[in-house]
């Protein structure tokens, strides 16, 4: 009798211990664990060299607008100025991105049309880089 008294005391212990370890680790799947949160990190912003706090901004080519009375006239007959391939982009002649209507800092690349960019936090006439092609191009 009183190996049975003993076995049933072991039993009960097991179980008791199986029981608590369940119930323990069903606690702990009860917690509550935050997610970690993004850190959203600005670019740093300089102005270019030589450039002031107070420039003119330049607008973007409007094919349609009528030519200023100061701009230079070619003759119909003349070929455009063709462009050498290895010569460096000077400042300043950078294109402008296309607003997005309807979006606010939310432009379309001149170089990748139909891929959008997100310009919030950046000035207009900022120069920032097409992360699809690697040109740079102005803020609207």
């Amino acid at each position: 009798m009183r190996r049975e008294i003993a076995s049933s005391y072991s039993d009960f212990m097991k179980f008791s211990l199986l029981l608590m370890l369940i119930g323990g680790l069903f606690l702990a799947s009860c917690t509550e664990d935050e997610p970690p949160q993004r850190v959203r990190h600005r670019v740093a912003r300089y102005p270019a060299e030589g450039q002031t706090g107070t420039s003119q901004v330049q607008q973007p080519f409007n094919p349609n607008a009528p030519a200023p009375e100061n701009a230079p006239t070619t003759p119909e007959g003349a070929p455009p100025a063709a462009s050498t391939p290895s010569a460096k982009v000077a400042k300043g002649d950078y294109p402008y991105g296309i607003p997005v209507p309807g979006k606010p800092h939310v432009v379309e690349s001149p170089f990748s049309p139909g891929k959008f960019i997100d310009v919030e936090g950046f000035p207009p006439g900022t120069e920032v880089k097409d992360p699809y092609t690697g040109k740079i191009f102005r803020v609207p």
